[in-house]
């Protein structure tokens, strides 16, 4: 198996002002948070939005998996839908001292190039900003953070940036090519 270079950007708002929202794009787009720790559907987002990606690290994952990190206190899942058609999600996955992570945020390749990931991404920010409103028990919000790499949409690290992110730290590592899945096997995105 042959590897190849993936340089992983990680990047922060240290602060609610840090984020820089965008427009929200025309017509009837909505973002509801899944109160209902569901495993199909977060696997569903997750395998349709990272298909094209190589987000593998999930795939493997049980049913029991699934619901075990979905019942964490902290973790939330914000879907955007286009006309009641699930469009792209951010998941957010509180961590220590009032740490917040977008552990995962994206679109389906039918809703890239839009205007849906600026408007998606400025309201999960948001979310993790006051995610200890509505999660009792966890600290209030002191840090927001997450992480990109080159094998990302090439319009990502643009997008965070542009929503006040600021790059933190920067680590490149040979990684085993793995050709894109797709959203389900037999599937290929390529």
């Amino acid at each position: 198996m042959t590897n190849i270079p993936v340089t992983t950007w990680s990047l922060e708002q240290t602060a609610p002002t840090d984020l820089l929202p965008a427009a929200a794009p025309e017509g009837d787009v909505r973002i509801v948070r899944a109160e209902v720790p569901s495993p199909e559907l977060s696997r569903f987002l997750y395998a349709s939005v990272g298909g094209d990606l190589r987000w593998i690290d999930r795939l493997g994952w049980t049913y029991a998996r699934w619901q075990e990190h979905l019942d964490r206190p902290g973790v939330e899942t914000w879907v955007a839908y286009d006309r009641g058609t699930p469009a792209g999600y951010v998941e957010l996955e509180a961590q220590d001292d009032g740490v917040v992570e977008i552990a995962y945020f994206g679109l389906l390749p039918a809703f890239r190039g839009r205007r849906i990931g600026g408007h998606l991404l400025s309201y999960g920010a948001a979310r993790a900003w006051d995610l200890a409103d509505r999660q009792p028990g966890l600290p209030p919000t002191k840090r927001v953070w997450l992480h990109t790499c080159s094998l990302d949409g090439e319009h990502a690290m643009d997008n965070y940036l542009r929503r006040g992110f600021k790059l933190f730290d920067t680590q490149v590592e040979e990684n085993p090519q793995v050709a894109a899945p797709g959203p389900w096997p037999g599937a290929h995105a390529d």
